[in-house]
C-alpha cells in the first residue's frame, strides 16, 4: 500500500524549503527500466553512472535520468540519447540539450564551470544548441525508489505528456517522496508537491510568461532550503511572481536557525528568519521506511529592510 505521500498530505507537512539543492541540472535520457540508485542500476552503463555521481560531487551539478511517458522499452545501446544542462540561478538560467550515442562524451563535460553557470563545455557536444521549446517537465516516476512515485507521478506524466503543454520527462529522483507528485520546472528550476494536472498546467502557463505560481511549490532548487524558504515567503509578503527578481544574498547561521537576506532587482531587501523544525507527528519519509520526524523549514520573520551600504 502507498502510504507515505497521503501520510505527509494529511498531516500537513509544509511544501516551502524541500526542493532538492541543485544550481545546475544534467539529464541523461536512459530509456528501460530503472533501479532505486538509478546512474548505477538502470540500462546505463553502470561504470560511466557511477564516474558521472563522483565527478559531480560538490560542484552544484545534480545528475539524473529521464525518459519519455509511457512504455519503457529500452532503446538499445548505441541509440541517440537526449541531453540537458539546465542552470537555475535567476538572471543566468539557461537550458542547453545536445544529442549523442555515446554517453561516455559527458565524461568530458567541466562540471564545475556547469555548476557556476558556465555552459561552454557542454556547448562542445555536436549539435549542442539552447533548448528553445517549452518549459521541461520533470516528473518523479521512479517506483524502485519509492511506490508513491511510480503510483501517483506516473498518471500525472502521461496526463501532462497527453496534453501538450509543456516538454514532459519522467525522472529519476527529485526528492521528498512524500510530496508525491513531485516535478521540476526549467529553466528556472522550480519544485512542485502534490501536483495535480490543473495545476502543473497553471504553473506552465505562468512560466511562460516568466512567472511562478506559489500554490504547492517547494522552492527554487539553486538555493539551500533555509534560502528556499525565505524567497517564497518573500514572494508571498511581497505578491512578487516574476521568476528572475529576487536572489538570496546572504544566508548568515546554522542549523536549527538562519537570518537570510533576499533581495529585489529594483533594491528592496528582506531580512527572513528561518528555524529548523521537526514535523510532528512521525511519519513515514518514504513507504516502507520506519516512522521518523523529517526536518521541516519554518519562517518566523520577514522584514523589509534598507540594503546594506
Amino acid at each position: 500500500m502507498s502510504i507515505c505521500a497521503p501520510a505527509s498530505q494529511h498531516l500537513g507537512e509544509p511544501l516551502a524549503g524541500t526542493a532538492a539543492t541543485a544550481a545546475t541540472w544534467l539529464l541523461v535520457e536512459q530509456p528501460g527500466s530503472w533501479g532505486a540508485k538509478a546512474l548505477t542500476a538502470s540500462h546505463l552503463d553502470p561504470a560511466l553512472g557511477a564516474a558521472l555521481e563522483s565527478a559531480a560531487e560538490g560542484t552544484g551539478v545534480r545528475v539524473a535520468l529521464i525518459r519519455r511517458p509511457g512504455r519503457h522499452s529500452d532503446a538499445g545501446p548505441d541509440a541517440a540519447r537526449r541531453i540537458y544542462a539546465a542552470h537555475t540561478a535567476p538572471g543566468g538560467d539557461w537550458i542547453r540539450t545536445a544529442t549523442t550515442e555515446d554517453p561516455a562524451r559527458l565524461l568530458d563535460l567541466d562540471l564545475p564551470a556547469l555548476g557556476a553557470g558556465d555552459p561552454g563545455s557542454f556547448d562542445r557536444l555536436p549539435g549542442a544548441a539552447a533548448h528553445s521549446g517549452a518549459p521541461l517537465v520533470l516528473v518523479c516516476t521512479n517506483g524502485k525508489r519509492d511506490r508513491c512515485c511510480a503510483l501517483l507521478g506516473r498518471p500525472l506524466a502521461m496526463e501532462l505528456a497527453e496534453s501538450g503543454q509543456g516538454d514532459i520527462w519522467e525522472v529519476t529522483h527529485l526528492g521528498g517522496h512524500r510530496f508525491s507528485p513531485t516535478l521540476l520546472v526549467l529553466p528556472y528550476g522550480y519544485a512542485y508537491g502534490r501536483a495535480a494536472a490543473h495545476t502543473v498546467k497553471d504553473v506552465l502557463t505562468a512560466v511562460a510568461d516568466g512567472h511562478i505560481v506559489l500554490e504547492g511549490c517547494r522552492g527554487r532548487s539553486a538555493w539551500e532550503r533555509p534560502g528556499q524558504a525565505a524567497e517564497l515567503a518573500v514572494r508571498a509578503t511581497a505578491r512578487e511572481t516574476r521568476a528572475g527578481v529576487l536572489r538570496v544574498a546572504r544566508t548568515e547561521g546554522a542549523a536549527p536557525r538562519w537570518e537570510v537576506t533576499v533581495a529585489h532587482r529594483d533594491g528592496r531587501h528582506w531580512q527572513v528568519t528561518v528555524a529548523q523544525g521537526a514535523s510532528l507527528p512521525p511519519r513515514p519519509e518514504s513507504c516502507g521506511a520506519a516512522l521518523g520526524t523529517p526536518a521541516r523549514m519554518d519562517v518566523v520573520a520577514v522584514r523589509e529592510t534598507a540594503p546594506a551600504s
